[in-house]
């Protein structure tokens, strides 16, 4: 029952004429005009207890043997865990402890403890950022901030290092852009909005805004607006070592499976088994859109990939990112969340770590 096909490929070679009619040709074609389109799953939500589910790669359109290489060359170049969901559902996992060979002296400072599997949980180092963008979003929902709201109308008056008159004119969308104008020991330095510079201790004002303005500690509003709705059971706020501290006191620590979690919640626009998490929309959107246009691949504590920086990603994609290489990846296209955990990348750095990981993953594509 082959002849209706066969005449459709017919038909379109004439009208084109881009169609080869050759036996061979059209015999592949036939056979993808004949076949039913994949159904393409729901997304899957782990439990907090239960075991999470897998997925094989070959029925989710992947190459098991490059993915498996795709690992092994993440391993050997300082990864400690990799996590890659496809549509929720765990594609490829591996975890190496404290990694292999040696770990440089500042990994040593940002591991904290190995869990039951002896998997790594790790200060994320910058990652904290985009999480802390989220606990924003539900502020404000909760309308307990606006990010047009001035800073110092959480905060009293000096909580920088500019003059009062200075200090006025920063709005929480200024940290939250990381145009506030400030230097990295929050002196002035520019008017708000006119020069972009990456400043994680003005970042951390946006989390005392938050503490100030909810009334709650980090601690607990995080658990309560984030960890405990999603499943995450590894991750804690703790204080860092004197070594890092000049410009944010506080780490996130997490795993490779906690920080999943939050890729899945992204990926799932806000909620989680159908439960909204992240209830403003407005604002998780407005976070993974250039929030100026000195750096427009910047939004709201979130890196995005258009304009291009990765070219083997998809452009739609968007990251966490922290030293060391820390990273999670949300591609919405692909269906993919991607976590990795470590020290420095060996040999390549984390930006081109970043670059041959996805080359090499869009390559597994079956």
């Amino acid at each position: 029952m082959q002849t209706f096909p066969l005449l459709v490929v017919a038909f379109l070679a004439a009208v084109f004429g881009s169609i080869s009619l050759s036996g061979k040709a059209v015999g592949q074609v036939a056979e993808v005009v004949g076949r039913p389109a994949a159904a393409v799953p729901a997304l899957y939500f782990p439990s907090r207890q239960g075991p999470w589910q897998g997925v094989k790669a070959e029925e989710a359109g992947w190459n098991q043997e490059q993915l498996d290489a795709l690992m092994e060359w993440a391993g050997d170049r300082g990864s400690t865990s990799v996590l890659i969901l496809w549509r929720g559902r765990v594609l490829a996992e591996k975890h190496w402890g404290k990694g292999i060979g040696v770990p440089s002296p500042r990994y040593q400072r940002m591991f904290v403890r190995l869990n039951d599997s002896q998997q790594a949980i790790e200060d994320v180092a910058s990652v904290q950022k985009s999480i802390v963008s989220m606990l924003v979003g539900v502020a404000v929902h909760k309308n307990l901030l606006q990010v047009e709201d001035f800073v110092s109308e959480h905060l009293t008056v000096g909580w920088s290092k500019a003059t009062p008159s200075q200090e006025a004119k920063i709005k929480v969308k200024h940290l939250l852009s990381m145009t506030s104008g400030l230097t990295d020991d929050l002196h002035f330095r520019a008017k708000p909005g006119t020069r972009w510079s990456y400043n994680t201790a003005a970042y951390a004002v946006v989390r005392d805004c938050l503490v100030a303005a909810s009334g709650l500690s980090v601690h607990e509003l995080t658990r309560n607006w984030l960890m405990d709705p999603i499943g995450m059971k590894e991750s804690e706020w703790i204080p860092r070592a004197k070594s890092i501290t000049a410009l944010n006191a506080f780490g996130f620590a997490s795993s490779a499976r906690d920080l999943a979690r939050v890729g899945l919640l992204m990926q799932a626009e806000g909620k989680w088994a159908g439960k909204k998490v992240l209830p403003d929309d407005r604002f998780r959107l407005a976070s993974l859109k250039a929030s100026q246009q000195l750096r427009p691949y910047y939004g709201y504590l979130w890196w995005l990939n258009e304009p291009v920086r990765l070219q083997a990603a998809p452009i739609d994609t968007y990251s966490a990112n922290g030293a060391l290489g820390r990273r999670i990846f949300v591609s919405p296209s692909e269906g993919l969340v991607v976590v990795r955990l470590g020290d420095e990348p060996k040999k390549v750095g984390a930006a081109g770590f970043d670059r041959e990981f996805w080359r090499r993953l869009i390559a597994a594509k079956l």
